[in-house]
């Protein structure tokens, strides 16, 4: 059985380039095809994606629960709810377990908030 490939014709505009040149082709059509999920990804989170990232930082549920209902309250819950935990240990120079607890309680959430609203990243 023959198999109808258009393999050499499709790849015409390919011939020419250089390993280094189809090396940088293939990146930058991987760019393009990942950029839109990398984009979704920034841009769409929940409360239960939240909590589940900070059940695998060690916190406990009812933790998770308390420091993700704060964020969601701060309109924070974009950041991540790990992100937050982790940039207030940074902030406070303080164990990322302390920080969350701290967020549990409603505590930090305001330098947060200023840390991110100067361009903090």
């Amino acid at each position: 059985m023959q198999r109808n490939d258009d393999y050499l014709q499709r790849r015409v505009h390919l011939a020419p380039l250089t390993d280094e040149e189809l090396k940088d082709h293939f990146w930058e059509l991987a760019k393009q095809l990942v950029e839109p999920l990398v984009e979704l990804a920034d841009t769409h989170t929940s409360p239960s994606v939240e909590r589940s990232v900070l059940l695998r930082m060690g916190f406990s549920s009812m933790e998770a629960k308390e420091i993700v209902q704060h964020c969601e309250e701060q309109g924070l819950l974009g950041k991540g709810a790990g992100h937050a935990v982790w940039r207030l240990a940074a902030l406070e120079k303080i164990d990322y377990r302390e920080a969350g607890l701290q967020l549990g309680k409603g505590q930090g959430w305001e330098k947060l908030a200023q840390f991110w609203a100067k361009g903090g990243a």
